[in-house]
């Protein structure tokens, strides 16, 4: 596979170096990894993240965790301003930050840390302000809050296969029947196998591949009850529902503070 790097800055000296960017709508990059542990802040937009282990969306001001080495594709849905925090190893284990990927909230604290981290030289003074900035920013990386907005994908290959297709076209409509059938399985062994491969049941997982392409599509700026509907909720209240219980607030909230 070969290495893409997006920024000159896996070998400076010191345990993390922040960055920001400007990207286009649709733009993708390609499968690629980082000698650094990445945390990548969605200023504005939304970031799909892609690996052999799931999919993950970060919605406007949430951000997405990705360890050293992890191959993976970003896709951003925007236009996006990205921040990007790179963590040396050392500084990782320190921290205890997780060793797979994971989407997670962002305090308005951590957001004005990592706004000022932008301008601090990538050779900071450690003894000095900078420094005692930068470590208190890597504090608060650690300290915030896991958000399920991931599918994870099963290695099990007539299952990884219904999985991305369902991915592709997701929706609540799609039964355990339907999917038992796909893969030519009984029910019982397809439900069995799937919560081994995926540690939860299709019915999470069906909801979580919804709530990714809603987030996705309401970052966009489409209406919630074409989206709701599109997906098969009842209603747009169901859907708001589902998503308040994940993000905390309703989406038309959400993404009206966004553009904030």
């Amino acid at each position: 596979m070969r290495k893409t790097h997006l920024d000159p800055y896996e070998n400076t000296p010191r345990d993390a170096v922040v960055t920001a960017n400007d990207y286009p709508h649709g733009l993708r990059f390609a499968l690629h990894t980082h000698q650094r542990g990445q945390f990548a802040y969605a200023a504005k937009g939304v970031i799909s993240v892609f690996t052999s282990e799931g999919n993950w969306v970060v919605p406007p001001q949430r951000a997405i965790w990705v360890p050293a080495g992890v191959p993976h594709e970003m896709l951003m849905s925007g236009p996006v301003t990205m921040l990007n925090t790179y963590i040396r190893d050392p500084a990782v284990a320190r921290l205890g930050l997780p060793a797979h990927c994971q989407v997670f909230g962002v305090s308005d604290f951590l957001r004005h840390l990592l706004v000022r981290a932008i301008d601090i030289p990538a050779l900071y003074a450690e003894e000095h302000r900078d420094g005692h900035l930068m470590a208190l920013l890597l504090h608060e990386i650690a300290a915030m809050p896991t958000l399920s907005l991931n599918a994870p994908l099963p290695t099990e290959p007539r299952l990884a296969k219904a999985c991305r297709n369902l991915l592709n076209l997701p929706s609540l409509e799609m039964s355990i029947d339907d999917m038992a059938d796909q893969v030519a399985m009984s029910r019982r062994s397809f439900t069995r196998l799937f919560r081994q491969q995926t540690g939860i049941s299709f019915v999470e997982w069906r909801q979580q591949a919804c709530l990714l392409a809603a987030v996705v599509r309401l970052g966009n700026g489409e209406p919630i009850t074409r989206v709701a509907m599109d997906l098969g909720y009842s209603s747009s209240s169901a859907f708001t529902t589902v998503f308040r219980k994940v993000l905390g607030e309703t989406p038309s909230r959400y993404f009206s503070k966004a553009l904030l």
